[in-house]
């Protein structure tokens, strides 16, 4: 059996939308008979207009109080009913559409189940810009990479010999819609736990890549131990570079018949 006739496409707008939305992005934007978007700041809404008027904002769906589950659920029925009425979709969100993104991993799988073709593109994200801002090589020693409440919850075990990054810290323990002040207590408990790993005056980064052109991004240097004094919104990344030095297996070595004049440290 072929496909149904409606269809899905996921875009990703990238951070700085005027200059990182990708030509295939707006491709699909253009040609798409109906358009959800999400996450815009106001230009990116308006460029988003701009490219196709059959456009909608599903930003009215969040609301104070209420579980982000149910505002995820009620985002994707309303991409899939257009799906459904058979209708070429849309959907752009903002940075990379799978990167901590349920509605968009949602609506893709659901539509696929269906029966109607659904696909993904990508974009740049959050951390793709603090890569190239905070100048960090993944290949170098490393990267973990895990959500701040996930990251509490699940007692994720890292490796201090290796980059990590956690997202959402200024939401840190909260399941609803992020509005009005960060909690610091609640990040006040994920500074004690990253300090039971790391120490306490191990330099950290509090990162938030820029929004829009010839704007810098927000970085800000401190100590771990002050992590919940920082300056921290709903979009602040953190990141925590090495804290010691991974050592080489002699053994491994031999069997992969690297010698020590080979300089193996010159890989890092």
């Amino acid at each position: 059996m072929g496909a149904r006739k409606g269809s899905l496409v996921v875009v990703g707008t990238g951070i700085d939308s005027l200059g990182q939305m990708t030509p295939a992005a707006r491709a699909e934007i253009r040609r798409a008979q109906h358009v959800f978007y999400l996450g815009a700041d106001a230009l990116t809404a308006g460029t988003i207009r701009s490219l196709n008027r059959n456009s909608e904002s599903l930003h009215h769906l969040y609301s104070d109080g209420r579980h982000r589950l149910r505002t995820y659920a009620a985002m994707v029925e309303r991409v899939l009913a257009e799906v459904r009425r058979g209708r070429r979709v849309c959907f752009a969100l903002y940075g990379h559409p799978g990167v901590f993104a349920i509605p968009s991993h949602t609506a893709v799988r659901l539509a696929r189940e269906e029966g109607f073709r659904a696909t993904m593109l990508p974009g740049i994200s959050a951390d793709a810009c603090l890569i190239a801002d905070l100048g960090i090589d993944p290949g170098s020693d490393g990267l973990q990479s895990y959500e701040a409440t996930d990251f509490l919850l699940r007692k994720r075990r890292v490796d201090p010999a290796v980059g990590l990054v956690l997202w959402q810290v200024g939401v840190v323990g909260r399941l609803d819609y992020p509005s009005g002040p960060v909690d610091r207590k609640k990040i006040k408990v994920l500074t004690d736990a990253l300090c039971a790993v790391y120490p306490r005056r191990h330099e950290v980064t509090l990162y938030e890549a820029a929004a829009l052109p010839g704007y810098p991004p927000a970085i800000e240097k401190l100590q771990l131990g002050s992590l919940h004094h920082g300056d921290l919104s709903s979009i602040t990344t953190l990141y925590v570079p090495p804290s010691k030095e991974s050592q080489i297996d002699r053994a491994m070595m031999s069997r992969l018949g690297i010698r020590r004049q080979d300089r193996i440290r010159c890989l890092r």
